[in-house]
């Protein structure tokens, strides 16, 4: 199973309308694939409680990593690098079980010129310590606001060939 984790808890985010784009494309290649938006996270989520015993409400999201063999992590530049919410909920799961020699595919975006390079090559080391087996094809988007068509598209020639390259060659990884 396929999971595309959409990397804010920003509710209504060019983030999740990404992860929304990789998942309708990998549906037309026949790939199953489920999204788990950070943004449908309880509001009680960050608290010390989550480091001594995972509660009730956090168990689905575990349930949904375990299950995964892939995952696209579609991560947002936050002040040069990746959300907070993103490793507080890498944090939160279960070491090492729930990502231990899995595989992953990693997409930055950004409003800016450089679509979080720093921030992607950041959560590549948070990756490695995990032990998750990074694809090597990394995209980064840069100027997002621009990428989108009216019905949440990308649309730009050089962008949808690269998402689709990183796709066809995270089918295969």
């Amino acid at each position: 199973m396929i999971t595309i984790i959409s990397g804010t808890n920003r509710p209504h985010s060019n983030t999740f309308k990404l992860a929304s784009y990789y998942q309708q494309k990998l549906m037309e290649k026949g790939v199953a694939a489920h999204i788990l938006s950070l943004a449908d996270l309880s509001a009680d989520f960050i608290s010390s409680e989550m480091y001594k015993s995972r509660s009730d409400t956090f168990q689905p999201y575990q349930d949904r990593v375990m299950a995964t063999e892939k995952f696209i992590f579609v991560i947002p530049e936050y002040n040069g690098s990746f959300p907070g919410i993103l490793k507080t909920f890498v944090d939160a799961c279960k070491f090492p079980d729930s990502f231990f020699n899995k595989k992953a595919a990693l997409v930055g975006l950004s409003s800016g010129k450089y679509g979080n390079i720093r921030g992607v090559d950041h959560f590549t080391g948070v990756c490695h310590y995990v032990r998750l087996n990074v694809l090597p094809l990394r995209i980064h988007i840069p100027h997002i606001f621009q990428e989108f068509d009216a019905d949440g598209n990308l649309y730009k020639e050089d962008t949808v060939r690269f998402t689709d390259e990183q796709i066809e060659e995270f089918i295969r990884f």
